[in-house]
């Protein structure tokens, strides 16, 4: 008669189990569902993820509400964690929009439009250029101006935005001041981070959001929950 190997080599996993002459016939077979892969930690959600079926839009910031269906990427958050400490700060201040959306012109019938009519929506208070920005002001002045009144600052960078700063030009000292003070989110829309950092390596650095990763409504959800307190 076989005789079980547990007592001396254990059968610490289902291969060992397997293995042992008195009892690999019972375990034939089940291997397949008792060798469960580990599940990960993800350190920035609080949140553990399966290796093989997990997300990386499962990771869930500390501002998102209990029950949103939003998701984000690691690197959203790590994006967006500076830029929730300063909304967080400027909330104190009385009669703030909380968004200041900075966009080309060409831009403001189409992709901004539809970016401040979703924020609208969730009742995001928006400082946007049809309603707000004098016509032919300065670009960087009017970014100042409405940072100084909003909570967060919204860069829709687009093919026509990268065509107007690549013409105007964009003072790297300024820009730097305003992406030092943690107000700046960068939403790349029709293009890439490679041709924004190509035309203004400043702003490229700075990571943000990106139509790439979901629609333009996933954005808005993102901005709204960011810009809550």
């Amino acid at each position: 008669m076989a005789r079980c190997t547990a007592p001396v080599q254990g059968h610490r996993s289902a291969a060992a189990a397997a293995a042992c002459p008195a009892c690999g016939g019972r375990y034939h077979g089940y291997s397949s569902y008792r060798s469960y892969p580990s599940p990960s930690y993800d350190s920035s959600s609080g949140s553990s993820r399966s290796n093989s079926g997990g997300s990386a839009r499962s990771t869930r910031p500390s501002w998102s509400p209990a029950g949103s269906s939003v998701g984000y990427t690691p690197s959203e958050v790590q994006a967006l964690k500076p830029i929730r400490r300063s909304v967080e700060e400027r909330a104190k201040l009385p009669e703030r929009r909380d968004v200041f959306l900075c966009h080309a012109w060409d831009d403001r019938k189409g992709a901004a439009k539809e970016l401040h009519d979703l924020l609208e929506l969730l009742d995001v208070s928006v400082w946007f250029s049809e309603k707000d920005v004098m016509l032919g002001a300065p670009l960087l002045r009017e970014i100042d101006k409405g940072l100084a009144r909003s909570r967060v600052g919204v860069v829709l960078v687009t093919p026509a935005f990268l065509s107007r700063i690549q013409a105007e030009g964009i003072a790297d000292k300024e820009l730097s001041t305003l992406l030092a003070r943690d107000l700046l989110v960068p939403i790349v829309h029709d293009t890439t981070y490679e041709a924004l950092r190509d035309v203004s390596p400043l702003l490229g650095s700075r990571s943000g959001l990106s139509t790439a990763e979901g629609s333009m409504s996933d954005v808005a959800d993102k901005l709204a929950e960011l810009v809550t307190v």
